[in-house]
């Protein structure tokens, strides 16, 4: 991405999404490769029919298109909100593919990526039957630049010609957003400031749901947003703690392939405590046992338990979503200008006890590469600092030793109070126990949630030695890669995710010739490579990616989860 002020708000967002992601509750915005894999639920062929219940802990808050920051459209948006493409719903890698939605294709490019070109299918309808068109598609767009519907993927404002300016829909007199052409009712072309050959994935996103320009009424549209998807709401308490969605009779299953719908009813209740939530679904009771959650893990004290109950074992879906926990440098505090102390830092770490730290091998998984380990980022093995599972103090001693501190040094390790988090004293103090091995004695600061995330965010305010996590908006290498380590997505008054202030001409040079490429099988592996290009500069040191595991109720069939969520796919689910 060009950096730009608006460039840098897309990183904030990124990073809070990947957050929000990391526990389900929609997109990307914080696993190893393979399948999700989570069992078959009840045996038996999946019916229509049935309540289905959501158990969360977070509430699905401002159910507005414009206002959701969704990867793949999202979990509980996507059963309302159709999109021009989408992600497949399938296990595990197949998962992780961009598919038609509402358009015919995944788009069609012109020679360099600049301009994307979609058509509409056939039969395509809202949930009071009317017809959808390009011109509500392109109006679900520039609504979502207005100031009072902000929150949604502001990647188009970056990416859109004349998309830094537009204010929107309510302050342009009609005029619309000139980049975005509907020569007819079933054709929408997109004209863009650069290259974008993953333009398909990011009309994944909620932003590209239409929207009939008649039924908007602003902020109060999330109340009862108009359904182009197989279910419609007609109950929003609470800013979306409580969610009730019930079947679109005019969706039509011939114009969607991906999404099953087979409830007739979906119950979302939110601001549960986790606990709770794995009580109920374990034990099953009632509607419980036709209840998942899209945003609550099982911990290690509920997975020894899990462990020992054959039964229960077989309703715990494994997931893997593209995230990586991480330490970050900034050369700009010493010692870290040395990049020998980067790279003793790295042979001292004993990512086995920080996976432990996090619950074990069963909810995280060794790194040492910054992609995660799953083939649609490009992931490559590579380890610039082979150390073993447990560190190599002796190695790191002598890197000490070479950077003139033969005698040991002491440094700080900020991280966040957040108990049992990945980024937790517990990680920390792992960490503090292994550097101690290599002469390094280790502080540590911790800070409260806030104070955490806007100091670790500030270019003013980083520290020197701190935990970071990042979490990819889709599955590819670009929108991993470039917020971190593109010196143009630097933020010197902002939020700042480029946290080891890489400016490496080639590096971005690269980022820009990938983003060209309209093949992604090709692009791939050219993420990877750059990847272990970055990665031999040692401004981060990769710790870990997480593991998700999750228990369904008792009656629940269809169970599906994908690499590019992680997460039960809701859309897939039976309860008959």
């Amino acid at each position: 991405m060009r950096h730009t002020s608006i460039s840098s708000g897309n990183v904030a967002r990124a990073a809070a999404i990947a957050v929000v992601l990391a526990v389900g509750a929609v997109a990307c915005g914080p696993e190893g490769g393979g399948a999700g894999n989570a069992g078959s639920g009840a045996s038996g062929t999946p019916h229509k029919g049935g309540a289905l219940s959501v158990l969360n802990n977070e509430a699905q808050t401002d159910f507005d298109p414009a206002r959701l920051y969704t990867s793949g459209g999202g979990n509980v948006p996507s059963l309302v909100f159709r999109t021009l493409t989408t992600r497949n719903r399938e296990n595990g890698a197949e998962g992780t593919k961009v598919v038609p939605d509402l358009a015919t294709d995944t788009g069609r490019p012109n020679a360099d990526a600049t301009v994307w070109t979609y058509t509409l299918k056939d039969g395509l309808t809202y949930e009071d039957g009317s017809p959808i068109t390009t011109a509500d598609i392109k109006y679900g767009i520039e609504r979502s630049f207005a100031a009072e519907l902000s929150g949604g993927a502001p990647y188009l404002r970056d990416w859109l010609v004349g998309g830094a300016q537009y204010q929107g829909p309510y302050k342009d007199g009609g005029k619309g957003l000139a980049s975005i052409e509907t020569p007819d009712a079933k054709t929408i072309v997109f004209h863009l400031n650069k290259p974008e050959g993953e333009f398909p994935f990011l009309a994944t996103q909620t932003q590209f749901a239409p929207v009939p320009k008649a039924k908007d009424n602003g902020t109060k549209y999330e109340e009862h947003p108009v359904s182009s998807g197989p279910y419609k709401v007609v109950k929003n308490e609470n800013d979306g703690e409580h969610l009730v969605l019930e079947r679109n009779p005019h969706w039509s299953e011939a114009t969607d392939t991906e999404r099953k719908a087979y409830p007739d009813t979906i119950d979302v209740r939110s601001g549960l405590d986790q606990a709770v939530i794995n009580q109920r679904l374990s034990a099953s009771q009632g509607p419980d046992a036709a209840a998942v959650t899209t945003d609550t893990n099982l911990g290690p004290a509920e997975l020894a338990k899990v462990g020992s109950d054959k039964q229960l074992a077989a309703r715990v879906g494994t997931g893997h979503f593209g995230y990586t926990n991480y330490i970050a440098f900034n050369p700009n505090v010493k010692p870290f200008d040395n990049p020998k102390v980067r790279q003793a830092i790295a042979y001292a770490v004993d990512r086995t006890s920080a996976v432990n730290a996090v619950g074990g091998s069963s909810l995280a998984e060794p790194a040492t590469t910054f992609l995660p380990n799953q083939k649609a980022f490009g992931y490559t093995p590579y380890d610039p600092f082979p150390a073993g599972a447990s560190g190599n103090a002796a190695k790191a001693k002598e890197l000490l030793k070479e950077a003139g501190y033969a005698d040991g040094l002491t440094v700080t390790l900020t991280h966040s109070n957040a108990k049992g988090g990945p980024k937790g004293p517990e990680v920390a103090t792992a960490l503090q126990d292994a550097l101690k091995k290599a002469g390094i004695t280790v502080k540590l600061q911790g800070l409260e949630g806030n104070d955490y995330n806007d100091t670790v965010a500030s270019a003013k305010k980083e520290p020197g030695f701190f935990l970071r996590g990042w979490g990819a908006d889709w599955p590819s290498g670009g929108p991993f890669l470039a917020p971190i380590f593109d010196g143009r997505q630097i933020v010197r008054d902002g939020a700042n995710f480029n946290t080891g202030f890489l400016d490496d001409a080639s590096v971005n040079s690269e980022i820009d010739e990938i983003n060209k490429l309209t093949d992604l099988t090709a692009a791939a592996p050219r993420w990877g490579a750059l990847d272990k290009k970055i990665g031999e500069q040692a401004v981060v040191v990769p710790l870990f990616h997480p593991v998700y595991k999750r228990l369904v109720g008792k009656d629940v069939k269809n169970v599906v989860i994908s690499d590019w969520t992680g997460v039960l796919d809701i859309s897939q689910v039976a309860v008959k």
